[in-house]
């Protein structure tokens, strides 16, 4: 630490940004998880945190609203080899489900190998949670770092046993609202459905951003009150018709309870910004416009007792994926 200068260059030294804290004197934890077991469209997020850790050393460690923000002491978890195996065995299996039913073959057939999926995503959730739990027994906030958008599951199951009543600030393209979508009951796009369904100690899921869904899902969508949806949709009518972009996260804030979980997917961007995500959308915040929303709910006075952030994945050319990521998880982690 007495040699540390945050103004060199970044030294790769297995932590996001090259900050020079171990675990145990951290205040967050970075956790990264490497899983895109269900990912539909297109798999490659299992490699998104190792890309956002190498791209994060190019982040200077400077913020104009955030004195000395260097001195965050946030600390980066070992990968888990155990994960990237289990992984590996897991999207076999449901690229051979998958390919199935896009071939219009009968469900029944595909039962065992549906079954051992949702066994190896127990056990990551089971992973995740008791990770996450060890490090918040230690008073430590944790950041999950995504892998597909299912794997904060086990945070979230973690931090119910902690707060009676919390919220979720969910910015995605996707509702995540569908039932054991694909038949994998933690599927990327079921998420938020799980999370309703399982877990009564979140009193809202505030979307941001959202732009591809189901009817099924928009059913829940406007018929649950603890979902409240600011679609894309509806998002730029506002701007378009003269909102300002300040206002419109105040109203975004303002359904959110005192306690707030931030879910972080990617393609919640402009897909300009994050191409190759799993399941890009055209439409999205821009950079600008989710760095004001995170920056506008730290000053609300709000506690963020957690977050994650999810789907990015690297392009086979050049890093822009990793580095809008890692800027990102940046701006997470200081809320």
């Amino acid at each position: 630490m007495e040699k540390f200068n945050p103004n060199d260059i970044g030294i790769p030294n297995g932590n996001f940004f090259g900050l020079p804290y171990t675990v145990g004197e951290s205040e967050t934890v970075l956790l990264p998880v490497t899983w895109d077991v269900t990912t539909s469209y297109a798999s490659g997020t299992a490699k998104g945190p190792q890309a956002m850790l190498d791209a994060s050393l190019q982040i200077d460690l400077f913020d104009e609203l955030v004195p000395q923000v260097w001195k965050r002491k946030i600390a980066t978890l070992p990968f888990s080899g155990e994960i990237e195996n289990m992984n590996g065995r897991g999207r076999a299996m449901a690229e051979q489900v998958m390919e199935s039913l896009a071939k219009g073959e009968d469900p029944a057939g595909l039962i065992h190998k549906v079954s051992e999926v949702n066994s190896l995503s127990e056990r990551l959730n089971e992973y995740v949670y008791s990770t996450c739990r060890q490090y918040l027994d230690e008073g430590k906030r944790v950041g999950v770092v995504g892998g597909e958008h299912s794997v904060p599951f086990g945070y979230i199951m973690a931090l119910a046993e902690r707060y009676q009543d919390f919220g979720i600030l969910h910015i995605d393209a996707h509702a995540d609202l569908r039932r054991a979508y694909e038949g994998f009951t933690y599927s990327h796009a079921s998420i938020m459905y799980n999370v309703l369904d399982r877990i009564p100690q979140v009193s809202r899921i505030c979307q941001v951003a959202v732009r591809d869904f189901c009817s099924d899902e928009y059913d829940i969508m406007c018929g649950d009150g603890r979902v409240r949806s600011f679609t894309d949709r509806a998002l730029h009518r506002d701007k378009f018709l003269g909102k300002s972009w300040d206002s419109i996260c105040g109203n975004i804030i303002g359904v959110l309870p005192e306690k707030v979980y931030i879910s972080f997917d990617i393609d919640g961007l402009s897909a300009s910004l994050a191409p190759n995500t799993g399941t890009p959308v055209p439409g999205g915040l821009s950079f600008r416009e989710a760095d004001y929303l995170l920056e506008k709910l730290s000053l609300s006075g709000r506690e963020v007792i957690g977050f994650d952030l999810c789907e990015v994945a690297p392009g086979s050319e050049g890093e822009w994926d990793a580095n809008v990521g890692s800027r990102v998880l940046f701006r997470l982690c200081l809320c």
